[in-house]
């Protein structure tokens, strides 16, 4: 089969086209035909080997896994003896820990039906950034109807999802995004949305019971400024200029300056499961849930793709067709 895979570490050049051995699914696996992925900042990370504090997880010399890539959505090719839920011709998507860049992929509990209502590539698009924000919000914010919710980093994948569960789970949201993202995330069901450009959300005097922080553009001060004495803020980014910490650098200096302050800080990295994938099918299905895509590459296009990504400016997910 074809697959996109890289053997060593450096910018998105290094990945390239091979055939390689198709996978074969496991008693409780599920073999899925790929047609569409989608990139995210995990994989940017997992190519270019930084931060450098991650090596030990990621291949201390080399990848440890040469076919990058976690979301996927295509048709059920095999399933394995235990799996009853899945037949061969369903069309299904999920996630898993890496080889989504290629034409198969062997998963195991992480995958559901697809909606009929979304095509591969809007079902590609969900996996990594609607999980993480499903479990920011939900999980580590502890969110509740009736709260008031910022999302720091609006238009990006997590953004864009984010703004849509935090209002189908009954919450007042304010979007933080650039101008030209603006109507985009009106659009999307955010009660307020603010200009960075133009407004220091920091000094706007509102107050917040939950601030989900996918930007990681601000201080432990600035963003206390806008928090509730009893707030919650849950930091899914940062930046990722310092090869050697990344964003882990921005998440170690809020959370060590938060020390004794009577809000929550709350660090996580998304595990995928398959009820959480169950909870986003049935948002996805009845449409409080619609995947934002900004642009589309093929999988022979996947340096190009993982290149924008690496520019920071995405609207929504970019995708991958297989």
């Amino acid at each position: 089969m074809k697959a996109i895979v890289h053997h060593k570490y450096g910018a998105p050049g290094v990945l390239e086209p091979r055939d390689v051995d198709k996978p074969a699914p496991t008693d409780d696996g599920v073999l899925v035909r790929v047609r569409a992925s989608s990139v995210n900042p995990a994989e940017w990370y997992a190519v270019t080997g930084t931060p450098y504090v991650a090596r030990p997880a990621m291949g201390p010399l080399r990848p440890k896994h040469a076919v990058p890539g976690a979301d996927f959505a295509g048709t059920v090719e095999a399933v394995g003896s235990a799996v009853t839920d899945l037949r061969p011709g369903d069309a299904v998507f999920g996630g898993t820990s890496s080889g989504a860049f290629a034409e198969y992929v062997c998963v195991r509990q992480a995958v559901v039906t697809k909606p009929a209502n979304l095509t591969f590539e809007q079902a590609a698009a969900v996996p990594t950034a609607a999980v993480t924000a499903l479990q920011g919000l939900r999980d580590k914010g502890r969110i509740r109807p009736g709260q008031k919710v910022l999302v720091n980093g609006a238009s990006g994948g997590v953004g864009t999802f984010a703004v849509q569960l935090a209002k189908a789970f009954g919450a007042e949201v304010t979007g933080v995004c650039s101008t030209r993202n603006v109507d985009l995330i009106r659009s999307l069901g955010a009660d307020h949305v603010i200009d960075y450009t133009r407004v220091d959300f920091t000094r706007s005097g509102q107050r917040y019971d939950l601030l989900l922080d996918v930007a990681g553009s601000r201080s432990w001060p600035e963003c206390r400024r806008v928090l509730d004495r009893k707030a919650t803020l849950v930091l899914v980014g940062g930046p990722k200029a310092n090869r050697w910490l990344g964003p882990l650098g921005h998440v170690a200096g809020v959370r060590l300056a938060s020390l004794g302050a009577s809000q929550r800080v709350v660090f996580f990295v998304a595990k995928f499961n398959r009820e959480d994938f169950v909870v986003l099918q049935e948002l996805l299905e009845a449409g409080k849930v619609t995947p934002v895509i900004d642009r589309r590459y093929a999988l022979s296009e996947l340096p190009a793709a993982l290149r924008y990504l690496g520019e920071g400016h995405a609207r929504g997910k970019v995708v991958i067709s297989v």
